[in-house]
């Protein structure tokens, strides 16, 4: 009989034998103990980091913040045209999509940019460091802890196994969304003065909100048809973007609507 370790091994063993081998040597995509480093490492910041600043005085980052919502800005846009572009000239459909494992131009473009996706979301951990040096540590919630960790591992799995695909309509709307979200920090990071412009938070939200929904539609309409896509992946999408849905969801409600309700009642 098998040993734990032993299966642990010949899990390891299967996994590196079914990855994308185009993008297999990447970056942090080789083995799986660089991203699992990240992955504590980012926990412990999260809890060491505020204790850490507790009787320190708020790091002055703007002139950091930014340059750095700026260019993921630029990052997203460059992500969005990319999917879109390799999409559009591969003949994607919008219903069931097999990854095209080839080593075709397009199908190199399109692994391509789901590792920068992937690679992207590594880089936004930095958000959460950026607010606990502020000493805005209220807004390390679990909802923002909870979708940075899931993020960074999702898409560790996307890049090293799916690269392409019906991937592409999970990254390309989330691209979309967030040039619009880094373009609302950097706007909010230049100084009070500019609040008066970021009336639109709310509707930020409802994108957010809305692109789960889409995600939940596309992966629950490719989970009713016989759909050359790998099911386990279609089924982690769909109960991600339900979890998505009811986290977001509720911090809509706290947000905007129960504050409503309160100052009517006031």
């Amino acid at each position: 009989m098998a040993t734990i370790k032993e299966r642990i091994l010949e899990l390891y063993e299967w996994s590196v034998k079914v990855s994308d081998p185009r993008t297999d040597k990447w970056l942090l995509l080789d083995n799986p103990l660089p991203i699992v480093g990240i992955f504590f490492m980012y926990l412990f910041v999260v809890w060491y980091g505020p204790r850490f600043m507790k009787h320190r005085d708020p790091v002055p980052l703007r002139l950091v913040i930014i340059p750095y919502n700026l260019a993921l800005v630029g990052l997203c846009a460059y992500m969005c045209h990319e999917f879109f572009i390799s999409a559009y000239q591969s003949g994607y459909s919008l219903k069931c999509q097999p990854v095209d494992y080839s080593n075709s131009p397009l199908a190199l473009r399109m692994a391509s940019v789901c590792w920068w996706f992937f690679f992207s979301k590594v880089i936004e951990l930095l958000d959460t460091v950026f607010f606990i040096l502020r000493k805005k540590s209220d807004q390390v919630t679990f909802l923002h802890v909870y979708h940075h960790c899931s993020m960074i591992i999702n898409w560790y799995m996307g890049a090293k196994y799916v690269a392409g695909g019906q991937s592409f309509f999970v990254a390309l709307l989330n691209s979309f969304v967030h040039v619009f979200m880094y373009t609302y920090y950097g706007l909010a990071a230049i100084g009070p003065h500019m609040q008066k412009y970021l009336w639109w938070k709310r509707y930020l939200t409802k994108m957010q909100l809305t692109q789960f929904v889409l995600f939940l539609i596309h992966t629950g309409y490719n989970l009713l048809i016989d759909c050359d896509f790998p099911r386990g992946f279609m089924i982690a999408v769909f109960l991600y973007a339900l979890s998505l849905i009811a986290l977001f969801g509720n911090f809509y409600y706290q947000t905007y609507s129960s504050k409503k309700e309160k100052k009517k009642r006031s």
